[in-house]
């Protein structure tokens, strides 16, 4: 049971391209992205990566040794862009084929289609027994953009307004906003940014930095709480010259440490690792990077801010 006031992260799923289902990947997580949010009473998930599997069994098994099982299952999931490591565990998240459940889903659209019509076609109706229709759950997609704001009451009501709308918030309401970053092949990507209690937290995953840093983004996440940032590469595979990595839409540690603390963000934590990076790897780094404000993802880790 979560008190009122409770903002807690759980990582579910650090890896970033596919999964890792490996026994040297145990330390930080092989399962692709996703996190696991509690705000009071309300669950919001960030991405929808094989890391949402187990957000969905653990979700089950709690509502079945509650006192109120038939009670109405809530959630919002918001994805940051469509690429599949970041939306291939969504078929497999078990409150989706519940009949009381209430799923809000939201994402950026493409320049074609609503997001509806794009999650229809690549995961549900043509590569998968169900179609879209058939989900049993009240399931609800929604487009997300730079101009939109979330706004999610405890009651379960959510709201979405664009820039040019009076915003009417309480003061337990939980905030979603967005950043759009252009450097993510080929459509972008959505960072997002999530208010609650006075407290923030910035997720920007598949993210790279732009020479001098991205200064939109930095206003973005200016003096967050928690940044959680894409740090896919070491700088020297970035810049290997048989292979590099730039223009891939993703960052260096360097550059996330960087972006924080110009962001002036109070804890940084890596994210989104390359699968071929194992935990002797990522702990040969976390040796070299991790101090008092910078931590490394690792999957079912929790923390409260």
């Amino acid at each position: 049971m979560t008190n009122k006031d409770d903002f807690i992260i759980k990582f579910r799923g650090t890896r970033g391209s596919y999964p890792s289902p490996k026994s040297n990947y145990l330390k930080f997580g092989g399962n692709t992205a996703c996190v696991e949010v509690r705000l009071g009473n309300q669950l919001v998930i960030l991405d929808a990566g094989s890391g949402i599997i187990d957000v969905g069994i653990d979700e089950i098994k709690n509502k079945i040794i509650s006192k109120d099982p038939q009670s109405p299952y809530q959630t919002t999931i918001i994805l940051s862009h469509i690429h599949q490591d970041h939306i291939q565990g969504l078929q497999f998240y078990r409150p989706l084929f519940m009949k009381n459940s209430i799923v809000n889903l939201f994402g950026p659209s493409s320049s074609k289609e609503d997001l509806k019509e794009t999650l229809q076609t690549i995961l549900f109706d043509k590569v998968f027994p169900l179609a879209l229709d058939e989900i049993r759950s009240d399931f609800n997609i929604g487009n997300f953009s730079q101009n939109q704001t979330i706004v999610l009451s405890q009651n379960g009501a959510v709201r979405v307004f664009d820039d040019s709308e009076n915003i009417k918030t309480k003061d337990d309401d939980i905030i979603i906003t967005c950043y759009k970053t252009p450097a993510h092949p080929k459509n972008g990507c959505l960072c997002i940014r999530i208010e609650y209690k006075s407290k923030v937290l910035v997720y920007a995953t598949d993210k790279e930095s732009y020479i001098g840093l991205d200064k939109r983004f930095i206003r973005f996440a200016h003096q967050c709480d928690c940044l959680i940032h894409d740090a896919q590469y070491t700088q020297e595979d970035y810049i290997n010259p048989i292979q590099p990595k730039q223009g891939f839409g993703h960052s260096t540690f360097e550059m996330a440490i960087d972006t924080a603390h110009c962001a002036k963000a109070k804890k940084l934590f890596f994210f989104h690792y390359d699968p071929d990076y194992d935990d002797k790897k990522l702990q040969m780094l976390e040796k070299e990077y991790v101090s008092d404000n910078v931590f490394f993802a690792k999957e079912n880790d929790e923390i409260t801010i």
